[in-house]
């Protein structure tokens, strides 16, 4: 039977194709728009206002005498929200171009989707890159942005997605992506630690195996999209569409905002550290870490309601990405360096507590294959614990080395 057939309505015919009548709905169902109802996309005005807001502040504060560090942090939030709209936008077009060349949904979720919510992290890191010849401590900043990013969503993300809901778990999450997960984080980790720098070797050896995995993603994806579709219940799609220029449009706007908006950020970012005597490594990894992860929140917790893995996969394709393709990309750029200031933070705190956290996720999620609302609890308590002991580090409280 037709999935949309209802009592007392005429039948719809098939014409001998499976599931055709689901695709005849949808496309009735969907409005293709063009570049004029853009402008008035929602998205578009919020990245508008959010980028209009930046400059005006920027303006004011070169006009008129006030709290330097006050003004920073508006100038972070504001380029931190610029960052996060306007990385939702580039995803939104990405993810409808890759729609008109026949990408199935599963492969754009595991690709497209994990680089594009990965996108704060990569120009962040990037661009504290190209900073380092000047200010070495960038380095610190990079490296900590993106370990800061990885442990925040495998502990604190992870677990209020739990908490939200319970999981089930898919064997085939753990054994392909959470098993990748775990080692891009560990080579990442021996990298770091041996000499304390990320080579620009290194760098590539990371960003190749990255582009390996989406090869055997891409490669493989028919049957990857037959084995997500096992037990999942035919969905009614409603929604709009738009045009290929629209699409188009979205990621080359949506990737400019997001340029601008990296750069800024660790510019006054770095000036903030700077004028309260804070290590370049604590602000990148809690701060930069929590804001660049909220795109994966999102997402997470929107996807945590269908009560599939959807939601953990989300968390675990973009903790590829960052130890892989966003700090692969910034030590190509430069060779990352830990400066004396960060190297025991990153060294024998943030980088253990990474792998504490990746380590205890995958565990509670092989167990009954389930990830229970108690467990959520526990990831939160481990990166609560990662915050004492940096503050207990910051005052002295403990000594290392």
């Amino acid at each position: 039977m037709c999935l949309f057939n209802r009592p007392f309505a005429p039948p719809v015919q098939h014409n001998g194709e499976e599931g055709g009548c689901v695709r005849r709905r949808m496309e009735s169902n969907e409005k293709v728009m063009g570049i004029p109802q853009l402008v008035h996309f929602q998205t578009v005005i919020t990245t508008g206002a959010l980028f209009l807001g930046l400059m005006a502040v920027k303006l004011i504060s070169t006009e008129v005498s006030v709290n330097n560090i006050a003004v920073m942090v508006v100038i972070v939030l504001l380029a931190l929200f610029l960052l996060i709209f306007s990385a939702d936008f580039f995803i939104e077009g990405a993810k409808g171009l890759a729609r008109r060349v026949g990408l199935p949904e599963v492969v754009i979720g595991l690709t497209i989707v994990s680089i594009g919510t990965s996108l704060p992290e990569i120009l962040i890191s990037a661009s504290s890159a190209t900073k380092i010849a000047t200010t070495p401590g960038f380095a610190d900043t990079a490296i900590g942005n993106i370990l800061g990013s990885v442990l925040v969503q495998i502990t604190l993300i992870m677990g209020i997605v739990v908490v939200n809901k319970g999981l089930k778990i898919r064997e085939s999450w753990l054994k392909r992506d959470g098993q990748i997960m775990l080692l891009s984080v560990l080579i990442l980790s021996l990298f770091l630690i041996t000499e304390g720098t990320l080579q620009q070797w290194e760098a590539g050896i990371l960003v190749s195996l990255y582009v390996v995995y989406i090869t055997w993603l891409l490669t493989n994806r028919k049957e990857i999209q037959k084995e997500e579709m096992q037990g999942m219940e035919p969905t009614e799609v409603h929604g709009t569409s738009w045009s290929t220029a629209a699409y188009f449009i979205m990621v080359v706007a949506g990737l400019t905002f997001a340029v601008y908006a990296a750069d800024q950020l660790i510019q006054n970012v770095e000036s903030i550290a700077t004028e309260l005597e804070v290590p370049d490594a604590i602000i990148s990894t809690i701060l930069l870490g929590i804001g660049t992860s909220l795109p994966e929140l999102t997402i997470a917790l929107m996807a945590a309601k269908r009560s599939q893995g959807v939601a953990i996969g989300t968390l675990i394709g973009s903790n590829i990405t960052d130890p892989l393709l966003s700090i692969g990309i910034a030590g190509l750029i430069a060779p990352l360096a830990i400066t004396p200031a960060g190297y025991d933070l990153i060294v024998y705190i943030i980088i253990p507590f990474t792998i504490i956290g990746c380590f205890s996720a995958l565990l509670m999620m092989r167990t009954s294959y389930e990830f229970k609302k108690w467990e959520g609890w526990v990831m939160i308590a481990i990166y609560c614990l990662f915050l004492l002991t940096l503050e207990a580090h910051r005052r002295a409280l403990f000594t290392i080395g």
